[in-house]
């Protein structure tokens, strides 16, 4: 169950490099409900707020804790898809046998997965020859096939067209109804309006809002945000 692990508690989370301040202080608790986007101008510290939650990010001061840690649970796809120099149905498969899967059913859950984002014709085929929606939606199912409870994504369609955007958030908005909870930075607004059911907010690298994503974006609190949904360049 998805409940198990929240809340996140993030708890004055700071992260630096090299003495520059990239994100913080930030103070946030993420509860188990539909997907929430996080949303920001370009260098807001979006990708480094996903990286502190999932864990991959060391952080420089304050604490980022859940409720039942378990790292197995949650899983995060990158901005720029990455594969193995390994067929399609091997990519699937390795997550599974790093945990000594059967093999029976490493079989069965593969098998649904390529079919599930259509790629059983190319199955055998090296993945590094995938288009970029292919590739993504293939580093999505690899990201799933262990059935975590919170997938974080970094901006998953940034750089592909509108064809594999449209089954990449169909993909999304099923797993996501079927009770994986999304963590998801995006650019695009359309799509934020989309998907999201909370939204968070970030400039300079700190949480200027977040709430209710139907009401952030009819009435927003800040200046800033009004101005961020408009299009403005915001700073």
């Amino acid at each position: 169950m998805v409940s198990r692990l929240f809340p996140l508690t993030l708890q004055d989370v700071a992260v630096r490099r090299q003495g520059k301040r990239i994100i913080g202080p930030i103070d946030m608790v993420l509860d188990p409900s539909g997907p929430t986007m996080v949303i920001g101008p370009n260098g807001s510290g979006k990708t480094t707020l996903l990286r502190v939650m999932h864990g991959i990010e060391r952080i420089s001061a304050g604490s980022a804790t859940w409720a039942a840690p378990d790292s197995s649970k949650h899983a995060f796809v990158f901005q720029s898809p990455i594969v193995m120099r390994r067929s399609v149905v091997e990519n699937l498969a390795y997550p599974l046998r790093l945990v000594k899967t059967p093999a029976a059913q490493i079989k069965e859950t593969v098998d649904y997965w390529l079919d599930r984002i259509g790629l059983t014709p190319v199955q055998n085929s090296p993945a590094t020859r995938l288009s970029g929606g292919e590739r993504q939606k293939l580093a999505i199912a690899r990201a799933l096939v262990r059935k975590p409870d919170v997938l974080f994504l970094d901006e998953p369609c940034a750089n592909l067209d509108g064809r594999a955007t449209h089954e990449i958030e169909t993909l999304l908005q099923e797993i996501a109804e079927a009770g994986t909870h999304l963590v998801m930075a995006t650019h695009d607004m359309g799509q934020a309006r989309r998907l999201a059911h909370d939204l968070v907010f970030m400039l300079d690298g700190k949480i200027h809002e977040t709430g209710p994503a139907a009401t952030k974006f009819s009435t927003p609190e800040t200046q800033a945000l009004a101005a961020f949904l408009r299009g403005d360049i915001v700073t």
